[in-house]
């Protein structure tokens, strides 16, 4: 696994001025050269014997995470693991084979849907991960490499395939640039994480990732073009930008390879907080940086690395729809049934309900959506009614009220040592107090996040909320910063600091007032 790409070759004498010195290494990149994680696989049983006390800092920390297994600090004993889950699609037999390893962690075990279509599985412990890693082979599962710089799950339009809006179904492409991702020429070791998505529909999800494919038509062909380098972290965030080119689908895969390829011998690896894809980008410019990714993919492809100029036009004219209700599919007499998971948090026994309801009444397929909700596909007309009232979806409703169906938050620091708040349950305490006192015109996007690193996406919502600490009657409380204005529609933008701490005991109050004041809502009778 290549750390430092461009190395003179060994016994290569050195030429002061015409190459300088190479840039010091950080100490995680330092790690990576010692041991590529994936190498940790056929040991797992042995480290799990040894118990995860004798395991060294960078193999809890660094190593582990290529297996997609995670060391929690605020939970030590008890890991984490990140699937991977292309375009968010899951079927029953593969739910009911995670179900049945969450409700073996019995108190400790629980399930998140995330931001990236994704589940990640939780108490699990360390003896556990040799056996989970096999069952999950069985079942056509894999968390390999979904942590740490690493290409992440690859997201695409959760309805894909069942939309009688998408312009093409992203499921194929999708699944093709992950297996060109982690098949070709060995694990990746990139200088940071980098984020995929495909878009197939009207519906904006995408400008948040490092490379985005968004659907555009150049002389009547339906093509896609190219945005790059987006990303939120505690320093800085971004919306991809466009390269300037126009792609056939069958090129998407090739291309992505090569564009990561390139950010794998050329990004940053001596300051971590600037080796995201875009720092890149400044350095070199954009011009000079998209000429040298198609001089990669040239390489790569040679004759198919062909991409016409464009000017980054494109068919994404609006927010995600909310997937929660009953929606007719493309095929006559099927509908797709979409559930509320209050802010993506599931247990063992709601994941095997889940899964037998997709065998009784749908093909046994379900869907992860970014808003951390999830949906049976298949749902013949005549047997929707009877599956909405099913008990499960007393729990899972698919008409939830405005605010919950577009709640989205991070872990919060029940398992995040990062996080300042207990963001998940702040969250829906929050939005289902505020659905009690509030008549709401139309649906609000809230994104929670528990810290600036900023993974419940909180520029992306219409109020987005991110834990902080501030002064309350003389002491330091738990409180949140309130941003206002994030756009995902044909327009989209970021959005802006608001507050710059509200306690959280009094954060219904200060939301309640910004609903009424900049969102229509009305207060019900009897609210204060």
């Amino acid at each position: 696994m290549s750390v430092t790409p461009g190395r003179a070759s060994v016994g290569a004498e050195a030429d002061p001025a015409a190459a300088p010195p190479e840039p010091q290494l950080s100490k995680v990149e330092r790690a990576k050269a010692g041991l590529c994680g994936l190498d940790l696989e056929p040991r797992l049983e042995a480290l799990g014997q040894a118990g995860w006390e004798t395991l060294d800092e960078e193999t809890l920390t660094i190593h582990l995470k290529w297996l997609g297994i995670f060391f929690r600090p605020v939970t030590p004993g008890r890991f984490m693991v990140r699937l991977r889950l292309p375009n968010g699609l899951i079927r029953a037999d593969q739910l009911e084979a995670l179900a049945e390893v969450v409700d073996r962690c019995g108190e400790h075990g629980s399930a998140d849907i995330t931001t990236r279509q994704n589940l990640q599985l939780r108490g699990l412990l360390l003896e556990d991960m040799a056996p989970l890693l096999r069952r999950l082979q069985a079942v056509g599962l894999t968390s390999r490499q979904s942590g740490h710089d690493n290409p992440r799950n690859v997201t695409g339009n959760p309805l894909a395939g069942l939309d009688p809006e998408e312009f093409i179904d992203t499921r194929p492409l999708v699944q093709a640039i992950q297996d060109r991702l982690l098949g070709e020429g060995g694990p990746r070791n990139l200088p940071r994480k980098f984020n995929v998505a495909v878009g197939g529909a009207p519906d904006s999800f995408l400008l948040h990732n490092d490379l985005a494919f968004l659907p555009a038509r150049r002389d009547g062909v339906l093509g896609f073009t190219v945005m790059v380098g987006g990303f939120f972290s505690a320093q800085r965030n971004e919306l991809a930008i466009p390269l300037g080119l126009w792609l056939r689908p069958e090129q998407l895969p090739g291309f992505c390879s090569a564009l990561v390829g390139h950010f794998e011998r050329q990004g940053d690896r001596a300051a971590r907080n600037r080796s995201r894809l875009m720092y890149l980008i400044d350095a070199l410019g954009l011009e000079t940086y998209r000429d040298q990714v198609l001089a990669s993919w040239r390489e790569l492809e040679g004759e198919a690395a062909e991409a016409l100029p464009d000017d980054g036009s494109h068919l994404v004219v609006r927010p995600p729809r909310d997937i929660c209700g009953v929606h007719p599919q493309k095929q006559p007499g099927l509908c797709w049934v979409g559930l509320n998971v209050p802010v993506g948090r599931l247990d063992g026994e709601a994941m095997a309900e889940l899964a037998g309801l997709a065998r009784r009444y749908g093909s046994g397929e379900l869907r992860f959506s970014e808003s951390q909700n999830v949906l049976i596909a298949d749902v013949p007309e005549g047997r929707c009614a009877d599956l909405l009232a099913e008990p499960l979806l007393q729990r899972f409703s698919a008409s939830p009220g405005p605010l919950l169906a577009e709640a989205v938050s991070c872990t919060g620091n029940r398992y995040c040592s990062f996080a300042l708040i207990p963001t998940k349950t702040t969250a829906q305490a929050v939005v289902e107090e505020l659905e009690q006192r509030l008549e709401l015109p139309h649906a609000v996007r809230t994104h929670w996040t528990g810290c600036p690193n900023a993974c419940g996406q909180p520029y992306m919502g219409e109020i987005g909320l991110m834990g902080a600490k501030a002064r309350h009657e003389g002491q330091m409380v738990e409180a949140a910063k309130i941003f206002l204005g994030g756009d995902m529609g044909a327009d989209p933008k970021l959005a802006a600091l608001h507050h710059k701490g509200v306690p959280l005991s009094q954060l219904a109050d200060v939301l309640e007032d910004l609903l009424v004041e900049r969102f229509g809502a009305r207060r019900r009778l009897g609210s204060s």
